[in-house]
């Protein structure tokens, strides 16, 4: 096949089901759950070489930064789309299609996510090299993969009569999950699960969305319409994008199509679903056991314990999993991974901080990170990465004070500018407006202590940001 596909990696999910490591402010793609390097780096890095263009990303406006540190961390380059708003998968791929229908109708288009894990990675380009021939030929191919046993938390696949010499077959039916005699009968029926990942020529999705979901086309066309730069990523027109009917690529057109087809994969492949999933790939002991970090086992058996800070032990249990953070502890049977959901849906109705943010909350020019905390004051540590400034800014109710550990600040302080080194400190009583920026060639650290009779993050009234950040 002499084109090369256009991958486009989607990157904007919230991944509840593995909390407490996977929060909105910091969710599961952006983790390393299996190995050293985030799931999303891992869906960079497959889609690196010869068979693929260079990716677009999609992702939104809170996790842009992100996106952008974490591409620069393993040399990758990428075209990184900003969603104004979530709308499913349906709009997604629909302005995927548009997008490369603009460059040449006849791309193929490869969409995948980016919290799945592939162990096989020789297996999935030979996968996608066979899905693209079936996707040029006219198809929208899904990957169907090859269960390795009953799971009920997938959909699947009838895979049907074979289309071409590609491997691909037609799509006889999608069915959703199903209950575990259900999925045993799927199993041995050879149906196949269905991964979420979709192969398409861009003209052919953009004919099939426009019969069944017109309205999504005009949408995805308007939102790049009306596109510009910001700081260097391509973000979409809020107004345009917000008219796309929020619907799954499936509803929208796979489960309505005559040109669906399948591709069978055996790559070993995850959509690192949930806590058993994430011990299913990860190394174990003779026991069973799969330790990451700080943990102990006595006459305990396939059990998972995920604990990088604190000393986490555990006694006498079987299949459970321990997940530790610095503010959470999540205890669980391997077999109820899909009750975290429903668990994090009760922390935020009790508006638990927990749900939504961990004690180390990232920003565009570093971290801070809670310390401690009373009825008037808070204390936080606060990391500045070299050459990064935060916004000008000010506050009503509060005071604060920064004690530099580490680097040099310059700081603005009304309408002075002072240089605060190691060992030094300075005062920002209320009101005051004030900018901190690190200079240097290293991380700058200080000790934030915050006085005052409230002490919410919206207490920022920022003047000036570099990062096109809303004003409060």
């Amino acid at each position: 096949m002499s084109r090369k596909i256009l991958p486009i990696v989607m990157c904007g999910g919230a991944g509840t089901r593995v909390w407490p490591e996977s929060r909105e402010s910091m969710p599961k793609q952006f983790i390393p759950l299996i190995g050293q390097s985030s799931t999303f780096q891992q869906s960079i890095q497959r889609v690196d070489g010869p068979l693929f263009d260079t990716p677009i990303v999609v992702t939104n406006r809170e996790y842009r930064f992100l996106v952008r540190e974490q591409l620069e961390e393993i040399g990758a380059a990428a075209m990184i789309v900003l969603e104004p708003t979530r709308r499913d998968s349906g709009p997604a791929v629909a302005l995927a299609a548009e997008i490369a229908a603009r460059r040449d109708p006849q791309t193929i288009v490869a969409v995948f996510a980016a919290d799945h894990v592939v162990l096989d990675q020789p297996g999935f380009l030979a996968t996608c090299a066979l899905a693209a021939e079936a996707a040029a030929a006219g198809s929208i191919v899904t990957l169907g993969v090859k269960p390795s046993e009953p799971a009920i938390g997938y959909g699947y696949i009838r895979p049907g009569a074979p289309l071409g010499k590609s491997g691909a077959r037609r799509v006889e039916a999608f069915v959703e999950k199903p209950d575990l005699a259900v999925a045993e009968r799927y199993v041995a029926e050879g149906y196949l699960w269905n991964s979420g990942n979709f192969f398409f020529r861009a003209d052919v999705m953009l004919e099939e969305l426009n019969a069944f979901e017109p309205e999504m086309v005009a949408a995805a066309a308007a939102a790049l319409d009306g596109a510009k730069d910001d700081l260097g990523f391509l973000a979409l027109d809020k107004a345009g994008f917000e008219r796309a009917p929020k619907k799954s690529i499936d509803y929208a057109v796979m489960e309505r199509t005559a040109r669906a087809a399948v591709v069978p994969a055996d790559i070993g492949w995850s959509d690192v679903g949930n806590w058993d999933a994430v011990w299913k790939l990860s190394p174990q002991d003779e026991s069973g056991n799969a330790i990451l970090g700080d943990g102990v086992t006595l006459d305990a058996k396939n059990v998972h314990i995920r604990s990088p800070e604190l000393l986490t032990a555990v006694i006498g249990v079987d299949n459970i999993a321990v997940v530790a953070t610095q503010d959470a502890v999540l205890v669980l049977g391997r077999d109820q991974g899909d009750k975290v959901k429903q668990l994090v849906e009760t922390l935020k109705r009790g508006k638990r901080r927990e749900a939504i943010e961990h004690k180390r909350v990232y920003r565009p020019w570093g971290y801070y990170q809670s310390i401690d905390s009373g009825a008037r004051y808070q204390v936080k540590r606060i990391v500045v990465a070299p050459g990064q400034r935060l916004s000008l800014q000010k506050h009503f109710h509060r005071a604060e004070h920064w004690v530099v550990v580490k680097g040099t600040a310059q700081v603005t302080r009304g309408e002075a500018e002072t240089t605060v080194h190691e060992n030094e400190s300075i005062f920002l009583p209320i009101g005051v407006i004030h900018r901190l920026v690190n200079p240097g060639k290293i991380d700058l650290e200080l000790i934030e202590v915050q006085t005052g009779s409230y002490l919410g993050e919206d207490d920022i009234i920022r003047l000036e940001d570099v990062y096109n950040r809303p004003a409060d």
